[in-house]
């Protein structure tokens, strides 16, 4: 029985002496790893990407609601829109009575139209904002400043925007100390955020902050408003409790009945987001493991058509003293070899790929070790399963059968 060197270099030799075929062997196989890989990145990225900006939450903020935050029954969401409006006297009995809620804000948010001289966007979020939603939210602002509570209390008309309207509007310069119009109404622009970017296609940074006042001045008092709580994170849950309490009591809701408010965490997002993508990514990892299998099923016809041409070798080899279980074991090392190098091509591939994501655009590709490991592990499967059959074949052959073989 040959050693285990003596297999591999003559498994090596007879790959380089036929170096196309062993090529468009590895092909098929090369392209299914990198798509499992590139597939595999672009699901641990995903994940990392929603997790870091679908929701502008910190882990100990939550927020209250009319309508629910996240949810795919549109049902719940038609239900939703007969209930009361969350207004500023909600938001101010949260903040007396909430013992283990830090901070209090609120938020209401309108599509409008913005215009700084003879340029204008369309579709801007306008966004009234408590002014302590500076210290609630996770943003944080770029230059300038945020309005103040005297400001947010005397109704004064300034704003904070986002990047988009910077480049926009103002062709990147520095917009503190300059006016826009929205609607019928002049606004001081007095600081700008930190650039967020799009999230999922959706741009975040398209928005105009004013004082929550000045808001229901352009939009009305009775304007349904979203609640944001700061809680510590040990008091979060107990916070959370709270809140519903006291909601519930203000609105009047019966014991047994259900809330007629929503309330929303960053785990609110991610688990929509998982219920979302799971099935979606499991088709792509579906598409991905047939490429690797139909890999596999042209390397296993590939060394049928070989073992066939090599019949007079197997038929030297036989004469020669090789045992039936050598020529298995050259056959299998051969579909072995094959598989890893085109595994580990594919792997290179994905890998590069996922790096060029990172590289040039927003969407952080996650590149980790165990996807390499995964993908290695799957090519030596897919040599050994799929090398089998051709391998017992070679070594079945009648060795006087093939030495008489052209």
């Amino acid at each position: 029985m040959l050693a285990v060197r003596d297999n591999l270099a003559q498994c090596i030799s007879a790959l380089r002496a036929n170096k196309m075929r062993t090529w468009l062997t590895m092909l098929g196989l090369t392209m299914g790893v990198a798509t499992l890989i590139t597939v595999m990145t672009i699901v641990q990225g995903a994940n990392v990407y929603v997790e870091q900006k679908i929701a502008n939450l910190g882990t100990n903020v939550f927020q209250i609601s009319r309508i629910p935050f996240a949810v795919a029954d549109f049902t719940i969401l038609a239900k939703a829109q007969k209930y009361k409006k969350i207004e500023i006297d909600d938001m101010r009995a949260l903040a007396d009575k909430c013992s283990s809620c830090d901070e209090v804000g609120a938020s209401a948010t309108t599509p409008v139209h913005v215009r700084y001289g003879d340029k204008e966007l369309k579709d801007v979020n306008l966004t009234g904002l408590t002014a302590n939603m500076v210290d609630i939210d996770t943003r944080t602002v770029e230059s300038g400043r945020f309005f103040t509570p005297s400001e947010a209390e005397h109704r004064a008309d300034v704003c904070v925007i986002g990047d988009t309207l910077v480049q926009q509007l103002f062709g990147g310069e520095n917009p503190v100390g300059k006016f826009v119009r929205v609607g019928s109404d002049e606004l001081q622009v007095i600081g700008t955020m930190e650039k967020v970017g799009s999230v999922l296609g959706q741009d975040q940074d398209n928005f105009v902050n004013v004082p929550l006042p000045v808001f229901l001045r352009m939009q009305g008092l009775h304007t349904t408003l979203t609640i944001n709580v700061k809680a510590d994170g040990a008091r979060f849950g107990q916070a959370q409790d709270e809140a519903q309490l006291i909601l519930r009591a203000r609105r009047q809701v019966p014991p047994r009945a259900e809330n007629d408010f929503f309330i929303g965490t960053k785990e609110t997002y991610m688990a929509l987001w998982r219920s979302i993508s799971s099935a979606f990514f499991a088709v792509f990892i579906l598409v991905s493991a047939i490429s690797v299998i139909v890999g596999g099923v042209v390397i296993m016809n590939v060394m049928l058509v070989s073992v066939t041409a090599r019949r007079r070798e197997i038929g030297v080899r036989r004469a020669v003293g090789a045992t039936r279980f050598d020529i298995l074991r050259q056959f299998m090392a051969e579909s072995v070899v094959q598989c890893l190098a085109g595994g580990l091509v594919g792997i290179t591939l994905g890998f590069l790929i996922a790096l060029a994501l990172r590289t040039y655009t927003p969407f952080p590709a996650s590149v980790q070790a165990w996807v390499a490991v995964l993908g290695v592990l799957l090519s030596s499967a897919t040599g050994l399963f799929f090398g089998i059959y051709p391998a017992v074949r070679a070594s079945r052959l009648d060795p006087i059968l093939a030495l008489r073989s052209d």
